[in-house]
């Protein structure tokens, strides 16, 4: 299964993730004998392993998840994310954990003659749940619940994709597991609503062959994910807007001092409208002096890998880092490990690969800057000098903040101003950049600015922050009364 003389990419080293285990993988050139220690998520019948994967041609380096199952290592999930490198952490996983509930089902039924079927009756299960509750049993032993319509579709598109990527090597072009048929008129209308939509939004649309795009109208997947309520813009939930001074100037004080870190990241999220995964990829050297108002502060988010490096002798910041430190770009961390940091693809507005930060209100640049000096002054850890790095929030040793540890410090800011910390109130770190989004509103912004302020790269995007709420147009109606 490992010793394939086609193969583009060999396997150094997994880790498979059971306590106090070990296996060989066999080689061209041997075996490495893999132990562990920890165990990640698990199902009946596959496991989650740690791969480092290289390509024979360029010698590069990938740090991937693989799935390990009886028969052994899937090698061809393994190039499939590797074709794939570039996608983030989270769509990796997903893929992942997509294929090893498809495993896991297969080695339940094991009655199916026909590939599509099989994915017919997998996609149901998703859907509908394993479980009889008339008899409370389960006859696939797989305990199941139904999950949401969303969840089994992106499932399903995980493994469609996969299966496709399948269906083109070289001999298996004729096993689709979800090939195309024709669409009814029905299906052909959804298809061409849904093109219309999408071409709205594209920049240089009319450079798409429309011949091409006839043709794949007029087909749809013999498996489709069943078609989810439509919902019109759900009220994005705010952090409140009485309660923001409180939180800053209380939630986050600590031995009868105030934390300016966290008071800087959370002005940065309230105020900049920043992403909380955003604030982890700051350099010391993106927070400077406003060139053109002295007393504001000037703030560039540079994107991790490609943005300009603050050492003109390196091309970017990956290159930077790498050569200089003993870090990664926080994008390039495995998202289970506690330095990753995701990154959401923002509108970027400079050819140096940054986006400034607006804030709002205004006046909050000078004040965000008086807490950014008191917090370079008084309590910012330095690195060390044997880990030196150049990421702008600091832990008690020096090192880089994670993220997972100031979302639990951000969460006993909020329960000690006696509120509940929970996204359906708005008080979780996303309520920040809610908040931000509605007062751009409030401000008289239009779509267009709101999308230049929030770095969204589509204005429908901050439709969620122009469109009314229902209590909105109820207070409208009654000012008619």
């Amino acid at each position: 299964m490992y010793n394939n003389p086609c193969e583009k990419y060999t396997i150094e080293l997994a880790i498979l993730y059971l306590p106090r285990s070990s296996f060989h993988i066999p080689l061209s050139n041997g075996y490495i004998l893999c132990t562990n220690y920890y165990a990640s998520w698990s199902m009946p019948y596959t496991q989650k392993i740690n791969i480092k994967y290289i390509d024979n041609d360029t010698g590069a380096m990938i740090n991937l998840p693989g799935l390990y199952c009886e028969k052994g290592l899937i090698i061809s999930h393994l190039r499939y994310l590797a074709l794939h490198q570039h996608k983030s952490e989270s769509w990796k996983e997903r893929s992942l954990f997509s294929l090893g509930l498809l495993l896991t089902y297969i080695n339940s039924v094991k009655s199916f003659d026909k590939a599509t079927e099989l994915l017919r009756s997998f996609s149901n299960a998703l859907v509908t749940g394993t479980i009889n509750f008339e008899t409370l049993n389960d006859p696939l032993d797989l305990y199941w619940k139904a999950r949401n319509i969303a969840d089994a579709n992106n499932i399903l598109y995980h493994i469609t994709k996969y299966t496709d990527y399948l269906a083109s090597q070289d001999g298996y072009e004729s096993s689709r597991v979800n090939p195309f048929r024709k669409a009814s008129c029905y299906e052909e209308r959804l298809n061409w609503c849904a093109y219309y939509q999408k071409q709205a939004n594209v920049f240089l649309n009319h450079l798409y062959k429309k011949n091409n795009v006839y043709i794949e109208n007029q087909r749809v997947r013999e498996i489709n994910g069943i078609i989810a309520p439509k919902v019109d813009q759900e009220k994005a939930i705010k952090f409140p807007d009485s309660e923001i001074e409180k939180f800053l100037q209380v939630g986050f004080v600590k031995k009868g001092q105030q934390d300016y870190k966290l008071i800087a990241m959370t002005m940065l999220m309230n105020f900049g409208g920043l992403r909380k995964s955003e604030l982890f990829h700051l350099f010391v050297s993106d927070i400077t002096l406003n060139p053109n108002r002295e007393s504001e502060a000037l703030v560039r988010v540079y994107h991790p890998e490609y943005g300009r490096s603050p050492d003109p002798k390196f091309d970017n910041r990956a290159t930077y880092l790498m050569s200089t430190t003993r870090y990664l770009p926080r994008t390039k961390y495995r998202l289970s490990e506690r330095l990753y940091s995701g990154w959401k693809g923002p509108l970027l507005t400079s050819r140096s690969n940054f986006f400034e930060v607006i804030f709002n209100p205004a006046e909050k640049a000078e004040e965000f800057l008086k807490v950014w000096v008191n917090y370079l002054k008084y309590q910012r850890v330095e690195p060390s000098e044997g880990d030196p790095h150049p990421f702008a929030f600091t832990n008690s040793r020096g090192a880089p903040e994670t993220l997972k540890n100031f979302q639990r410090k951000h969460k006993l800011a909020v329960e000690k101003i006696g509120l509940e910390c929970r996204k359906e109130l708005g008080t979780t770190e996303h309520g920040h950049r809610h908040a931000y989004g509605y007062r751009c509103r409030k401000a008289g912004l239009s779509q267009i600015e709101i999308q230049r302020a929030m770095h969204h790269k589509s204005p429908m995007s901050c439709l969620v922050y122009t469109c009314p709420t229902s209590e909105e147009i109820r207070i409208e109606l009654g000012k008619t009364e």
